[in-house]
């Protein structure tokens, strides 16, 4: 056997495919290792992404959160504003109405007066007008002379 050319053969294509294998073993391993190795890296840099990307959604979650909350307060004071607002305006409103209505009044009341004063002006010009026709019509000389030395005669006391 040892002297056959075919077991020299066979013995030498085996060394050569086990040579050749441990090699292309080890050429596979390093490059399987290089490919996991990159593999890892790439599910590294996912899971880095995939944390970066939660934070920035929880970022913007809480950005939306304390906009809405922000959004309520707004609307709340403004809300309060309003009817803080609506209140002094009708306040306003009602000492307008009776600053005016105390006006109207006053004005009702100095034209009441004026009339009445007005009208007492003409009362007392038509009781003058109507004594001096009165008098005018029954006054004769002899009434009058008489009045005359009435008047005359009571004017020492009333000077005293």
């Amino acid at each position: 056997m040892l002297e056959n050319p075919g077991f020299w053969v066979g013995v030498g294509f085996f060394l050569f495919i086990a040579v050749t294998a441990k090699k292309v073993h080890t050429m596979l391993s390093t490059m399987l290792d290089g490919r996991a190795e990159k593999i890892r890296q790439e599910l590294d840099e996912t899971q880095k992404l995939r944390e970066d990307a939660q934070a920035v959604l929880a970022d913007y979650q809480r950005r939306q959160r304390d906009a809405i909350q922000e959004a309520e307060q707004i609307l709340a004071h403004a809300t309060e504003e309003a009817a803080r607002l609506r209140t002094e305006a009708a306040a306003n409103l009602e000492t307008t109405l009776k600053r005016r209505e105390e006006q109207a009044v006053e004005k009702i009341a100095a034209a009441e007066a004026q009339a009445l004063k007005e009208v007492r002006d003409q009362a007392v010009d038509l009781a003058i007008q109507a004594t001096g026709k009165l008098i005018a019509d029954n006054m004769t000389d002899e009434v009058g002379s008489r009045l005359t030395k009435a008047a005359i005669d009571e004017l020492p006391t009333r000077l005293q």
